[in-house]
C-alpha cells in the first residue's frame, strides 16, 4: 500500500496518499500490466488506472488525480500514456516514468507490429479481401466523424472557436498547408481581445497561405501533393512527431498530419491507412498506435520502430522534462487562450480530412448505396452506443456488411 505526504494543494495541508516503495521492474511490470488490459479508447484506460491508482492501491488523490487529467487534455499527446508516465515519475523519478510509459504501450506495439506483419504478407493486394476492408474502411470514416463531433464538443467553447475550426475546414480542403491554420488559429485566439491584432492575424494567414498555394484547388479526396520518394527512417520519423506533437483533443487528431506525410507521398494508399486505424482501435493500446502499422508497411521494421518513436516521443518528453513546470505553464491565460485556438484549428483539419477520406472511400466503391447504408447505420451506433466493446463490434459488423455487399 502506499504512505501518506503532505499536499497543500488538496483542502489546505492534509496528508495525501504516496506510491509505495517499489523497485523498478515491479513498476515496470505494473504497468505492463496496464497495457495488457488497455481495451476501450482513453476513457476506459484512465477509468482503470483511476481505479486502480486512486481508489485501490491509492498513489495520489482524487483531486490531484483529477489536476493532472486536465492538465494533460490540454496538452499534445495521449493522454492515457501521459498519465502513466507521470505517476511513473511520481514513483520513481525519470527512470520510473520511462519504464512506466513503455510499459504500457509495449503489449499494444507488439501486437499491432504482428497484425501489421499479417495484414502485409496475406491480405495487403489480394482481391478476395477487398470487399471486407472496404467495409471496415466505410465504418472507421464513421467513427472518425463521431470522433470529430465529440472532440468539438470540448474544444468548440464560443463563436469565435467555431469560426477557426471551419475556416481551417475550408483551408485543409483547399490544399493550405496544415501549420497556417494551426498557428493562425492559435495567435487569433490569443489577441482576441484586441481586434485589430485578430484581424492582422487573419490577413497574414491568408497572404501566406495565398503564396505558398499553387494556385489549383486539390479534389476532395486528395491529400497535398508531397514529392514521391522512397519511405526513409527519418521521414517517418519526422511523420510520427508531427503527429505526436498535435494530438490535441484526443488520438484522432494526428491522423490527418501522419497521413498527409505517408498516403501524400505515395508510401500507402488511404484504404491501407485506414486498415491500420481499425486496428488500433480493436487492440490494447492508445489509438496513436495506428503510426506502428503506417510505419511498416510504408517501411518495414525499422519504418515501424521509426514512426512509432516519433509519435511517442513528445508523450514522454511532456512529463519527464516539464515534469516540475506542468501545472504553472498551462494555467497562464495566454497560454490556455492559445492552446484554445490551436486546438480548434486542429478540429477543423480532422474535420476536413473526414471529409477527404470519406470521398476517397466512395470513389473505391462499386455502387454508392451500400457505402451510405453502412455509413449511417455505423455512424448512428457510434453515436448512441457506449461501451469499451463498441469500436471492435462495429468493425466487425463492417467486415461482415463488407463481405456481404461487396463480393
Amino acid at each position: 500500500m502506499g504512505g501518506m505526504v503532505v499536499d497543500a494543494a488538496d483542502r489546505g495541508t492534509v496528508l495525501s496518499p504516496a506510491p509505495p516503495a517499489i523497485s523498478l521492474p515491479a513498476l515496470f511490470l505494473r504497468f505492463l500490466r496496464f497495457g495488457c488490459l488497455a481495451f476501450g479508447g482513453p476513457v476506459a484506460q484512465i477509468a482503470m488506472i483511476r481505479q486502480a491508482l486512486v481508489e485501490d492501491d491509492p498513489w495520489i488523490s482524487g483531486a490531484r488525480f483529477n489536476r493532472l487529467l486536465a492538465i494533460l487534455q490540454i496538452l499534445p499527446g495521449p493522454e492515457a500514456h501521459e498519465l502513466c508516465v507521470h505517476l511513473g515519475m511520481v514513483a520513481r523519478g525519470r527512470w520510473g516514468g520511462l519504464l512506466a510509459g513503455l510499459g504500457f504501450m509495449l503489449p499494444g506495439f507488439v501486437l499491432m507490429l504482428g497484425a501489421a506483419w499479417l495484414y502485409d504478407a496475406w491480405l495487403l493486394g489480394r482481391t478476395g479481401a477487398s470487399g471486407l476492408l472496404l467495409g471496415v474502411q466505410i465504418v472507421v470514416v464513421a467513427i472518425i466523424v463521431r470522433a470529430v463531433q465529440r472532440i468539438g464538443t470540448h474544444v468548440l467553447e464560443d463563436r469565435l472557436l467555431w469560426l477557426i475550426a471551419g475556416l481551417a475546414t475550408v483551408a485543409t480542403l483547399l490544399g493550405v498547408p496544415f501549420w497556417i491554420p494551426l498557428i493562425a488559429g492559435g495567435l487569433a485566439y490569443a489577441v482576441a481581445a484586441r481586434r485589430w491584432a485578430a484581424a492582422a492575424v487573419a490577413v497574414l494567414a491568408v497572404l501566406l497561405a495565398l503564396a505558398l498555394h499553387n494556385g489549383t484547388v486539390a479534389p476532395v479526396g486528395a491529400v497535398p501533393a508531397l514529392p514521391a520518394v522512397q519511405a526513409g527512417i527519418a521521414a517517418l520519423f519526422v511523420a510520427g512527431l508531427k503527429g505526436g506533437l498535435l494530438t490535441f483533443g484526443g488520438a484522432y487528431t494526428a491522423i490527418p498530419y501522419v497521413r498527409a506525410d505517408t498516403v501524400g507521398r505515395g508510401w500507402l494508399a488511404d484504404g491501407t491507412f485506414l486498415d491500420g486505424v481499425a486496428l488500433a482501435g480493436v487492440l490494447p493500446a492508445p489509438l496513436v498506435i495506428f503510426g506502428t502499422f503506417v510505419g511498416y508497411v510504408a517501411g518495414g521494421l525499422g519504418g515501424a520502430l521509426a514512426l512509432t518513436a516519433g509519435m511517442f516521443l513528445p508523450a514522454f518528453a511532456f512529463s519527464m522534462i516539464l515534469f516540475e513546470r506542468l501545472e504553472a505553464v498551462v494555467e497562464n491565460p495566454a497560454t490556455h487562450r492559445l492552446l484554445a485556438g490551436v486546438a480548434a484549428a486542429v478540429v477543423g483539419v480532422i474535420a476536413a480530412t473526414s471529409v477527404q477520406l470519406g470521398w476517397a472511400t466512395a470513389a473505391r466503391a462499386p455502387a454508392l448505396w451500400p457505402v451510405g447504408t453502412i455509413f449511417a447505420l455505423a455512424l448512428a451506433a457510434a453515436w448512441f452506443g457506449k461501451g469499451r466493446w463498441l469500436i471492435p463490434a462495429l468493425i466487425a459488423f463492417g467486415a461482415a456488411a463488407g463481405w456481404l455487399l461487396f463480393p
